[in-house]
């Protein structure tokens, strides 16, 4: 059975991480040198923006004031102001838009 040197690499760098500096082992200063290692880390840290969110519950455990697309605004008796804007994730949510104003799941 071969094992691909990207996958090694990926190993050995990750224990290396992870061994104490008391086990004589240097402890790296910089990111991983590997694109797959490199790949991997970024992709457990960044969590997808594109998600499209239950209800409004889960969406605002994200985003505590609602996401609303570029040049909306908040058409309730107490305007939210301060919501994540962002036309991407509202055309994923626009469902939670019950007004229909360009915000949804404002909340203050």
């Amino acid at each position: 059975m071969r094992i691909s040197r990207v996958i090694i690499s990926a190993a050995i760098a990750t224990a290396l991480c992870l061994a104490p500096a008391s086990a004589g082992f240097a402890q790296p200063e910089s990111a991983p040198t590997t694109a797959s290692a490199a790949h991997s880390t970024a992709a457990v840290k960044a969590p997808s923006a594109l998600k499209e969110y239950k209800n409004c519950t889960a969406l605002n455990k994200v985003y505590p004031h609602g996401v609303g697309k570029k040049g909306a605004r908040d058409k309730s008796s107490k305007p939210v102001k301060n919501f994540k804007v962002s036309t991407k994730i509202y055309n994923q949510n626009k469902k939670s838009d019950r007004d229909k104003d360009g915000v949804a799941c404002e909340k203050k």
